[in-house]
């Protein structure tokens, strides 16, 4: 089934950058979303699913990223713009990451959380205060361009999550999941390791952010800081499982599909719908879609 989770990802990678040519604007927009979702979802795993540290803070590296571009678009190539967007959410959890590994458990959830929403307080106050309700941003990118660096992203978020899980890095982090205060008893340098896995998840949503700053061409705070964007997060790797790399792409295109249907079929039952058929897969496949299919495999 690990041959079979490469073969689905290297497939979405070849379709979305085929997409452009052969599919219509409306399905560029679904596989930038769907992209979008993987590479979040991917990078939420590198920290919350590696070392059981449970986040609710990606919204804030989102945004910070997307508040980065916004600021330098038009200032630097859009390139630069996306690299600091990157640079700048890394380091935000670079200055955070020592206060907020210090609690665990529910606190940590409660904390990440609460620190999303003082930033988008904060930058709200800011902009506020500047006079800035809102900021349009021209000369963008063709959609085409923005739809390749959000595959590239995509598979660059997989990587990444591949590399940390089979690798020295990766057993430290499964070491701390499994218990904490054994695996520092033991040697291991865990918070070390748990800031280094805090930083390398920050740093593909700030990209993120900044690319999907730049297919709407709109920054407002309220949105680029939106608390769904976490708990959207935590639900697409939670759909899709949380034990294997495959886990995320399978959560993400799946719920990202499903949430089209319903919006453009039943847009008056939408949320409930949605959250119906969330609360039957968190009770009946609590191991989610990557646990399904293994089933399934092992029964064949």
């Amino acid at each position: 089934m690990r041959g079979a989770g490469m073969i689905l990802g290297l497939a979405l990678a070849v379709f979305g950058v085929a997409v452009p040519f052969i599919g219509s604007p409306y399905m560029m927009g679904v596989v930038f979303q769907v992209a979008m979702w993987i590479a979040l979802a991917q990078s939420w795993s590198m920290l919350s699913a590696t070392t059981g540290y449970l986040s609710l803070g990606h919204a804030v590296f989102y945004g910070i990223g997307a508040y980065v571009c916004v600021l330098l678009t038009g200032t630097l190539p859009f390139e630069l713009a996306l690299l600091a967007a990157a640079g700048s959410a890394g380091l935000f959890a670079a200055l955070v990451g020592m206060p907020v590994l210090r609690v665990r458990g529910p606190y940590f959830v409660i904390l990440t959380y609460g620190l999303s929403e003082l930033v988008r307080h904060v930058v709200m106050r800011i902009e506020s205060a500047l006079g800035s309700f809102g900021r349009m941003i021209f000369d963008v990118p063709s959609t085409e361009v923005l739809l390749w660096w959000m595959v590239g992203l995509a598979v660059l978020a997989t990587l990444g999550a591949y590399a940390i899980r089979h690798s020295r890095f990766g057993a430290g982090l499964a070491a701390i999941r499994e218990d904490e205060v054994a695996a520092e008893t033991v040697g291991v340098p865990v918070t070390r390791l748990k800031l280094l896995a805090f930083i390398a998840s920050a740093i593909i949503p700030g990209a993120v952010g900044g690319l999907a700053l730049l297919r709407t061409s709109y920054f407002e705070p309220a949105q680029a800081f939106d608390p769904v964007i976490s708990f959207t997060i935590v639900t697409m790797a939670l759909v899709g499982g949380t034990e294997t790399v495959r886990g995320p792409i399978l959560g993400a295109v799946g719920f990202a599909l499903l949430s089209e249907l319903l919006w453009s079929s039943l847009p008056q039952l939408y949320m409930i719908v949605l959250g119906l058929t969330l609360i039957g897969f968190i009770l009946f496949v609590p191991k989610g879609l990557s646990g399904l299919l293994g089933r399934i495999g092992r029964a064949a």
